[in-house]
């Protein structure tokens, strides 16, 4: 029994001995971590410090680039010049461009012209004669006017033997050799009147006018 608690008194004994020294062991390894730690920081800083000193030195060789294009740059504008010269000789080159103005032609007929204004007529009324002699011989027209019983057929009977006349006189033309070219009618201004009615009542007169031009030219010669 002796010997059994002796050999447990020493067991706790050598026990006790052995955990200051696993606390010992372990206080240094983490010193040495430690230590490792504040090595590794300055070496990875002076990593750093060489990458952005690499990085500094390669930023002049990326400046020299834009230089090359640059220099390119002044070429082509240097040569756009020339294009714009040649295109001011091809201007020069080309011929003035033609006038669009018609050429008379030589043998044009002369027209002659004649106008009654303010004529106490219906606009409506004096087309339905002109379209009738529109195109006609003077001689055919005048025949045609005389018989006719419109009473604008006067009007214009007397404005044709006006531009007959006007043809002998200003172009020395003979007037019974003319044919009526074009002859309009145009609407002027329309006098306003007033007839009493009934019942104190008053209903409006519209008494219209027109504007009519002929123009002559003489029958061609077949």
């Amino acid at each position: 029994m002796p010997d059994e608690k002796d050999k447990k008194e020493e067991a706790k004994a050598e026990g006790k001995a052995e955990k200051p020294a696993k606390e010992a062991a372990a206080k240094k390894d983490t010193a040495k971590k430690d230590a490792a730690k504040k090595e590794s920081k300055p070496k990875a800083e002076k990593k750093d410090a060489a990458e952005k000193k690499d990085s500094k030195e390669k930023k002049p060789a990326a400046k020299k680039e834009p230089k090359a294009d640059k220099a390119d740059k002044d070429g082509k504008a240097e040569k756009k010049p020339r294009r714009r010269a040649k295109k001011a000789d091809k201007a020069e080159e080309k011929k003035p461009a033609p006038s669009r103005r018609r050429p008379r032609a030589p043998e044009e007929l002369p027209v002659v012209r004649a106008s009654a204004k303010y004529v106490r007529v219906a606009p409506r009324k004096a087309r339905l004669v002109a379209d009738q002699v529109r195109g006609l011989h003077i001689e055919q027209a005048r025949a045609l006017l005389e018989f006719s019983p419109r009473g604008a057929a006067r009007d214009i009977q007397k404005l044709i033997n006006s531009a007959a006349a006007n043809a002998e006189n200003n172009h020395d033309l003979v007037g019974d050799e003319m044919k009526i070219a074009s002859i309009t009618v145009d609407e002027g201004p329309t006098l306003r009147r007033y007839r009493p009615r009934a019942l104190g009542r008053a209903t409006p007169i519209n008494k219209r006018t027109s504007h009519i031009a002929v123009a002559l030219t003489p029958v061609e010669d077949d």
